[in-house]
This record gives structure tokens, C-alpha cells and sequence, in this order.
């Protein structure tokens, strides 16, 4: 429950006061005017008559999550604002200026205040709106956590973390140093895809590599990024107590964390980013909003999957501080010879049944090709899911992409490799990555192709698999992505049966 301190009762404060009730919380005023103090004891509004820039009165009262500083007074409520920062530190402050505040007053209130309002007639309605929304007291709640938290913190994005993942981790990293908590942004694995690597080149963005054999023991806590469990899809160990966890996915089970604030119905752990930095009052450097932005237009392909009107928003806030020109780059890298080749194997290696494809791409150099492979099959007429994976060291790598309605790739991938890998992602768009250890035995190439052949039989059998045992798949119906399991042709019955025997 959120608790709100109000110091002094102006004319903006009692506009405040009035609309409070609508909200749910709780509500202290402070003022030195005896009779409004008692007259707000009559309408059952918590009130003390005490002179709100006293710090024995602020010591007093138990820690508010907002504060919200309303005399009508510029002096009076430049001075409460000093005491209270120093009595709260972890508190959001609100701040009316007053009427006819000198510079002074008007350059030190707004310099002490979280958020700065005016005497307009709606100001009453905006700063509640600010600050009694499940958003706002997420934004309170997380101010307040942080500045609990020792330094250093390891803020960590997801395995080969993409742009939302790359640019939230950064943009929390600030935040918390904003707050006074020392942090760096990490990550394991590896910057993938020429996208990734030109957004992190381009945009200067520091981020540390952590490797598996890494020891954690230098960092005093932890946040999680654009995932939501320690020890999966990341290489932090899985009884990890994560300090803060923030991420837009629909989690797979119960998410630890002290604090966790994910938001199913946004369409990019950035967007949730971006509305941090403004109710913290941030200023944004050109090179994080940039990174924002781009993450955003990812993870929404171009604001047409799974788009919200926040991340509309968050876009229109972050549009005039973007850097074009790099962004430009950033969406135009060069690409490599060999992700064409790998993009040709996985076209002529595919398998089809009705309107779903899954391909090898076999040994790939790189990772980059197989979610660009992924999306060409998409192109082809008559396909609506697509699913293609590649080989590289002891690793297999997987991207899945889907415009059907009656498919969640994300689910899908997870019941098909969860218990044999990481896997997840969105409805439409997923991925997975599988071990396959048993290549490390043998230096045999013959052994070597006949245990990648068994394998690539095996993770088309279990996506197919997969997709005909979803929830929603009517028995002895037909629909766009499961005609074929109910004419399966023989072929894929041998294959079947191969993939059983071996």
C-alpha cells in the first residue's frame, strides 16, 4: 500500500487532498494552519498540525514512498523539500513551486523535486495521475529498493541479450548510479546478429562479458533484465536471490525477486525502462535513448507485434533525443558472405507440413544467419511458422518465427527443448539453444555427421510435435498449422521411426 505525505495544504494541496479518496493508499498532511488541520480531521483526512520544514516533526513519520510538497508559500516549501530529501532519501517528491517564487527558489525546488508542477486548475488531476498509478508506485517502489541496495550491482540481461535486452540492461545501470548504487551492465554468451554487434559498437554502450567460470562474489546484489529467472537463459547459478528483476515476457512459474515488475501487456522491456527514466525525472544521453528506441523497434517489429500505446509513447519521448544518423546505421550493418550461405542451406534442407517449416542449416560459423534464415522461410507462400536451427561447437541454436493466430511460439519451444535447454520467447517470435555434449566424444567426422543427423530428426520431431499438442489444436480438425498431422506422409513416418530406433 502506498503511504503519500503531503507538506503544506495550499490551494494546489487541497486539490490534491479532495481527489485522494479515489485512490487507494494511505494519506498524512502536514500544515501549520490549526484550523484546516482540524477541519481535514472531520473529513476522516489524516492530518497533523506541525510545521512541515521542522526535521524532529519529519523524523517522526514513518518512511512515505511520495511526498508531495503543497504550500502556497515558495520558501516554505523550498525549505520542507531540503529536510524531507534528507529524512527520505528513497522517497519520490513532488514539489508545487508556490505562487510568485523568485528564480532562486524556483531553480532550487526544481533542482530538489523528482517532478516540478504549476498552479494550473488540472494540476490536482496530473499529479495523482502520476503518482497513484500501479506504474507510478512501481516507479516509487523501485527507487525506494535501490537505494537499499549495496553496490556493486550486476545488472543482467539474458543470454546473447538483443537490443531491448542490451539497451534496458544500460538504461537500469543509470538509473541505479542516479540513485547512488554502483552497477554494471553484463551479460553472457555472446553479441550476436550484425545488428547487435553495430548497436553496441555504434552507440559505444559499456557492457561487461561474463564468462561461466566467472566468480560473482565482487557484486553485492543483482538485477535481472528483459528475463525473470536466475539460471535460465542466463549463467547466473539458479538459487541466485535476485534483488530486482523487470521484464515484459509472461513468466513460465513463480518469479523470485525482493522486487519484480513485469508487464505482459507492454511490448518491450525498454518501453518499461523509458518510463522509469521520466518518473524519475532522468535526463537520457543520446546514446542510451538511441539503444532504447532501436530495442523497442525490435521487439515490436516496427510497432506491429504485440504493440502497446505505452510503447508508442515511450518512442514519441525518446524520438527527439536519438541520435538518426547512427540509428540509421545500426538498421543497415553490413552483412557477411557467410549468412547467405547459411540462409541457402536452410532453404534447401527444409522440411514442410501444411503451412509449418523447420530447417538445418547444419554447421554455421556464426549464430547470426539462423533468426534471418527463420524470417525468409517466412516469405515463402503458404507458410505461416517457421523454424530453423544450426549447429556450431557443442551447441545448437534455434529460431522459430510464426504469423499464425492459433500459435504460441514461445510455449511451443519451451514444451519442445525446455527440458533439454533454454528456450521462450513471444507468441510470435522464439528461440532455444540445446547442448549437445555427445559431439565432444568423438573426432570421428563420419560419427560426427550421423550424430548431427540423429539430432536434426530429433528437434523436428519434437517442434512439430510440439505444435500439434498445443492447447487450442481441436482434435480431428484441420487448420492452417496442424493439416499435416492429420494426413502425415510416410515419409515422416519412417523418420519417426528412425529417430525412435536410434
Amino acid at each position: 500500500m502506498v503511504f503519500r505525505l503531503v507538506l503544506g495544504c495550499g490551494t494546489v494541496g487541497r486539490r490534491v487532498i479532495d481527489r485522494s479518496p479515489e485512490h487507494d493508499g494511505r494519506l498524512l498532511v502536514v500544515t501549520e494552519d490549526p484550523d484546516l488541520a482540524e477541519t481535514l480531521r472531520e473529513g476522516n483526512v489524516p492530518a497533523e498540525c506541525a510545521d512541515p520544514t521542522d526535521p524532529s516533526v519529519l523524523a517522526a513519520i514513518e518512511t512515505p514512498d511520495i511526498v508531495f510538497v503543497a504550500s502556497d508559500r515558495p520558501a516554505t516549501n523550498r525549505a520542507a523539500l531540503e529536510r524531507a530529501r534528507e529524512a527520505f532519501p528513497a522517497a519520490t517528491f513532488v514539489a508545487d513551486v508556490g505562487a510568485d517564487p523568485t528564480d532562486d527558489d524556483r531553480d532550487a525546488i526544481t533542482a530538489l523535486a523528482d517532478r516540478v508542477v504549476d498552479r494550473e486548475a488540472t494540476v490536482a488531476e496530473a499529479v495523482l495521475d502520476r503518482t497513484t498509478t500501479p506504474d507510478a508506485e512501481k516507479a516509487a517502489a523501485l527507487r525506494r529498493h535501490l537505494s537499499r541496495l549495496d553496490g556493486p550491482l550486476a545488472v543482467v540481461a539474458h543470454d546473447n541479450p538483443d537490443p531491448d535486452a542490451i539497451a534496458s540492461a544500460v538504461a537500469l545501470r543509470n538509473i541505479a548510479a542516479a540513485v547512488g548504487v554502483e552497477a554494471e551492465a553484463c551479460y553472457y554468451g555472446e553479441i550476436s546478429h550484425q545488428e547487435n554487434r553495430a548497436m553496441v559498437n555504434l552507440l559505444d554502450l559499456e557492457l561487461r562479458n561474463l564468462a561461466p567460470e566467472d566468480s560473482l562474489a565482487e557484486f553485492a546484489s543483482f538485477a535481472l533484465v528483459d528475463h525473470s529467472r536466475p539460471g535460465v537463459n542466463d549463467g547466473l547459478p539458479e538459487d541466485l536471490e535476485a534483488d530486482v528483476v523487470i521484464d515484459h515476457h509472461p513468466p513460465r512459474g513463480p518469479v523470485p525477486g525482493a522486487f519484480v515488475d513485469l508487464r505482459e501487456d507492454v511490448g518491450a522491456t525498454s518501453t518499461m525502462l523509458v518510463d522509469y527514466l521520466d518518473r524519475f525525472g532522468l535526463d537520457v544521453d543520446r546514446r542510451t535513448a538511441t539503444a532504447l528506441l532501436y530495442g523497442i523497434q525490435i521487439d515490436t517489429d516496427d510497432f506491429t507485434r504485440e504493440v502497446a500505446a505505452s510503447d508508442f509513447e515511450a518512442a514519441a519521448t525518446l524520438r527527439p533525443l536519438v541520435d538518426e544518423r547512427l540509428l540509421e546505421r545500426i538498421e543497415q550493418p553490413t552483412v557477411e558472405g557467410e549468412t547467405f550461405d547459411t540462409i541457402a542451406r536452410a532453404i534447401k534442407n527444409r522440411t514442410q507440413r501444411g503451412s509449418v517449416v523447420a530447417a538445418s542449416a547444419g554447421r554455421i560459423a556464426s549464430r547470426d544467419a539462423i533468426p534471418q534464415a527463420a524470417d525468409q522461410l517466412l516469405s515463402m507462400t503458404g507458410i505461416d511458422t517457421t523454424l530453423v536451427f544450426g549447429f556450431r561447437d557443442e551447441e545448437v541454436y534455434v529460431s522459430a518465427r510464426s504469423r499464425a493466430n492459433d500459435v504460441d511460439l514461445g510455449e511451443t519451444l519451451r514444451d519442445a527443448f525446455g527440458q533439454i535447454g533454454s528456450a521462450g520467447g513471444h507468441a510470435d517470435m522464439a528461440g532455444a539453444q540445446l547442448e549437445i555434449g555427445i559431439l565432444a566424444g568423438t573426432d570421428d567426422e563420419d560419427e560426427v555427421e550421423s550424430i548431427v543427423s540423429i539430432v536434426e530428426e530429433v528437434i523436428v520431431d519434437r517442434f512439430f510435435e510440439a505444435i500439434r499438442t498445443r492447447p487450442g489444436t481441436p482434435a480431428g480438425a484441420y487448420s492452417q498449422t496442424s493439416e499435416w498431422l492429420f494426413a502425415p506422409d510416410e515419409e515422416a513416418e519412417g523418420d519417426r521411426e528412425d529417430v525412435e530406433s536410434a
